[in-house]
């Protein structure tokens, strides 16, 4: 059996291919494609890499972690996932995994049902938005808590969602204009660009009297000068030191000073999508105990499902671009040259 599947070469280039399906392991379900989201920082930042510094004589590799479609053949035990379900999928294998293609080999840890509400564009959200939820989980908020979110691209405007479901006050920061209309289509009501305006100043007045209680710096590049003015926002005790949790999700690089310079901030890292990304027994069907490993990422998972279906997510409105499969190359280009005007961009697959 053969599909059509998006590659990136050792240059950067990012095109499709045809090429032969791997059969089936053990433990895994092979998903009809109707969806697939690319992921603006992560994914698009190994392109960027490549395009910087060429390695030509490096394999073509698969593309992709976070598609949507239906089951059409299981081998071995798929638990609670049944031949003709609709689901969401994620998992970036070289050769099986939630690419950008037509047909997918996907672990039964990895794949979780999706109800009749929930398109599969929708759907394709499903990986970014237990990446977000990991982080939230990790900023340890409370209801009441100020917050405050930098980066409004896909996982920090999930992110700030996430925290307003879990009842905190949000204040989001962002520096493109298209990006902070996104963000209050859904329901992030407090944006400052922090470009234009006080960032500082705005977040001190925002969290006012009592202070902010979290951070959460969802992007990529240099963070060490955001990290400055987070530290000058956060809540400080009475004997002068800086509190709070700051959470670094995107791949921001920060300089972070001992407690000299940095207080008694808890500065915490959140990696991926929860507990069970990359363990190939979790992967494959060997479960955390419950009691002991409360969220893991098929977990996650299945409650940003759940909260895209109760219409308390809302993912439509990051969706800038819908492309057809084919036109991976020119998706590419799009997040990479015009972060201004591209962020969500969905592919379509044909059948």
């Amino acid at each position: 059996m053969k599909r059509t599947a998006a590659i990136f070469t050792g240059a950067g280039e990012v095109k499709t291919r045809t090429e032969e399906l791997q059969k089936l392991k053990k433990n895994e379900v092979l998903i009809k494609v109707h969806a697939s989201l690319i992921s603006p920082g992560t994914e698009m930042a190994g392109v960027k890499a490549k395009r910087e510094e060429p390695t030509p004589k490096e394999e073509d590799k698969n593309f992709g972690y976070a598609n949507a479609g239906e089951i059409i053949q299981i081998k071995g035990d798929a638990k609670d996932l049944k031949v003709g379900m609709r689901v969401a999928a994620m998992g970036g294998g070289e050769d099986h995994g939630a690419h950008h293609a037509t047909y997918a080999n996907v672990p039964v840890n990895m794949v979780v049902p999706i109800p009749d509400n929930v398109t599969y564009p929708q759907a394709a959200y499903a990986c970014l938005g237990a990446t977000s939820l990991q982080a939230v989980r990790r900023a340890d908020i409370k209801l009441g808590e100020y917050g405050i979110v930098l980066g409004q691209g896909i996982v920090g405007n999930l992110a700030a969602q996430l925290s307003q479901i879990n009842g905190a006050h949000v204040l989001g920061w962002e520096g493109f204009e298209s990006r902070i209309a996104i963000a209050k289509k859904c329901g992030i009501k407090n944006i400052v660009n922090f470009r234009s305006a006080k960032p500082i100043e705005e977040s001190k007045e925002f969290g006012a009297p009592y202070g902010i209680d979290f951070a959460i710096m969802a992007f990529g590049g240099s963070g060490t000068e955001a990290f400055n003015s987070v530290k000058e926002c956060m809540k400080i005790s009475q004997d002068g030191h800086i509190m709070g949790n700051v959470v670094l999700v995107g791949g921001c690089m920060v300089e972070i000073g001992g407690g000299a310079h940095t207080g008694n901030l808890n500065i915490k890292i959140s990696s991926r999508t929860g507990p069970g990304y990359h363990d190939s027994e979790y992967e494959y069907g060997k479960d955390y105990p419950d009691a002991f490993v409360q969220f893991t990422t098929q977990r996650n998972l299945r409650e940003i499902i759940a909260l895209i279906s109760e219409k308390r997510l809302l993912v439509d409105p990051m969706t800038t671009h819908t492309l057809p499969l084919e036109e991976v190359g020119k998706a590419a280009d799009l997040l990479i040259n015009s972060p201004d005007k591209a962020m969500g961009i969905v592919l379509e697959m044909s059948h």
